[in-house]
């Protein structure tokens, strides 16, 4: 079984005073799971504030080996517990 594949995306892209973001849609819809990366190609996207866009790009999708995918595993299990913790800086008086 190869460890990547080539296929299209889409890339939708937004810059706006409500929003700053862009998603990635991979074509087929296939299961990203921990540790895979996606590579999208092509030039540099530049969307001007106020707009909305979106792209059709290639994209690679590397699969991560079962070493990589528990190591993935193992560190997101360790910072989602981290995010459990509640830290508050509440001021204090000091008598």
């Amino acid at each position: 079984m190869s460890r990547t594949i080539e296929l299209p995306c889409t890339v939708e892209v937004e810059h706006s005073d409500q929003s700053l973001h862009a998603h990635v849609a991979l074509d087929g819809d296939p299961e990203i799971r921990p540790g895979d990366e996606v590579q999208v190609h092509g030039e540099p996207i530049h969307v001007a504030f106020g707009e909305r866009r979106t792209f059709r790009r290639m994209a690679t999708l590397r699969r991560a080996s079962f070493l990589e995918r528990a190591w993935t595993r193992t560190c997101a299990g360790f910072f989602e517990m981290n995010e459990l913790y509640e830290v508050s800086f509440t001021p204090r008086r000091t008598l």
